[in-house]
């Protein structure tokens, strides 16, 4: 079990400036994230897309808005615990709260703060009576450690960016993508339109007509087994004929879906699915917990990011007197404080 000033739940850049703002104030915090990496929604439904409404960014990719926010935290060491979920929230004896994740992580603070956005992002599963049985030895709903998929008869089911990008990657006739290959590469889609980049498209388009990758067109409605082992799917294509897909390994990358999951079972106010706060502090109605972003609501709520970043500074400033009340809690500014500077490791020296 580990301690720890603040949990943070939710990696998205609302929940990575809440990091920050609990770092000026000298607040340690672990961070809970569904997904494989920090950014959330930006990064997982439009990582390539621009935002305009970033103050003093006139123009950034939902990527590139991830990359700075974790170059801002960093002096702050946060821990991050990714591709886990919270699952159990319980307040303890002495006031504080114990979290346990999907992984069996267990972290014991003092203040939760969630930053969920929509809710936790979790994988579109595969639709298919009995196949869940494979999942981790030969269905995988994300890529996880690619060298898993290594001189495999490989089939990829989706037709958004991810399937498209990992169908390349993993195809032979593209060297410089990915160092690990697919024995045979076969991109199961339900119709043959697909969506990603228009090079991507080019690149899926030459080896359809290539024969690096195999397009298959159609629904799963069933498969084979021998001795344990999934060896074959049922494909049934838009005539209505059935063939056998023969596989090793089967990648399903349907994108994902918000789930508010867990959190509606720990006592906190709701209203449609959205944590009621208050706006002095951005306190959930349990004392300890916050909600920040796009997880929370209250009048004149904005689901706006720059809305977000203003309710991470209340909420952290109302968490410090819970974690230091012996503290005179003060409000520095990062252009003249040299406390700030020390934690930012910006300190300046005599001769500046």
């Amino acid at each position: 079990m580990t301690e720890t000033d603040a949990v943070v739940i939710g990696a998205g850049p609302v929940g990575l400036f809440q990091v920050f703002q609990l770092g000026l104030l000298e607040i340690k915090a672990h961070v809970v994230d569904s997904l494989p990496y920090a950014g959330g929604q930006c990064m997982e439904l439009y990582p390539d897309k621009p935002i305009y409404d970033i103050p003093g960014l006139p123009i950034c990719t939902g990527q590139e808005l991830a990359e700075r926010l974790l170059r801002q935290v960093a002096p702050f060491e946060p821990v991050f615990h990714y591709r886990q979920v919270v699952t159990s929230l319980a307040r303890q004896p002495d006031g504080r709260f114990l979290l346990e994740t999907s992984t069996g992580t267990r972290l014991l603070t003092r203040t939760v703060f969630i930053a969920a956005g929509v809710g936790a992002f979790q994988p579109r599963t595969l639709k298919v009576e009995g196949i869940e049985r494979f999942q981790g030895t030969q269905l995988f709903h994300d890529v996880g450690d690619p060298a898993t998929f290594a001189d495999k008869n490989l089939v990829i089911v989706g037709g958004d960016d991810a399937a498209v990008e990992w169908a390349l990657n993993f195809c032979a006739a593209h060297a410089d993508r990915h160092p690990h290959k697919a024995r045979r590469v076969t991109l199961l889609h339900r119709r043959d339109v697909f969506r990603s980049s228009d090079e991507s498209l080019t690149q899926l388009r030459q080896s359809f007509e290539q024969r690096a990758i195999d397009l298959v067109v159609g629904q799963i409605t069933g498969f084979t087994e021998a001795e344990g082992k999934l060896v074959a799917l049922k494909v049934t294509d838009p005539d209505n004929v059935t063939r056998d897909l023969a596989l090793d390994m089967l990648l399903v990358l349907l994108g994902v879906s918000p789930k508010l999951g867990p959190v509606a079972d720990w006592g906190l106010d709701l209203e449609r699915k959205q944590l009621q706060v208050d706006t002095e502090k951005f306190s959930t109605n349990v004392p300890g917990i916050f909600a920040v972003g796009d997880i929370n609501t209250y009048p004149g709520k904005k689901k706006l990011i720059v809305c977000g970043f203003h309710e991470c500074v209340l909420a952290a400033f109302g968490a410090a007197p819970l974690i230091f009340p012996d503290k005179k809690i003060l409000l520095q500014y990062t252009t003249t404080s040299p406390r700030l500077h020390a934690l930012l490791g910006v300190a300046k020296t005599a001769s500046d």
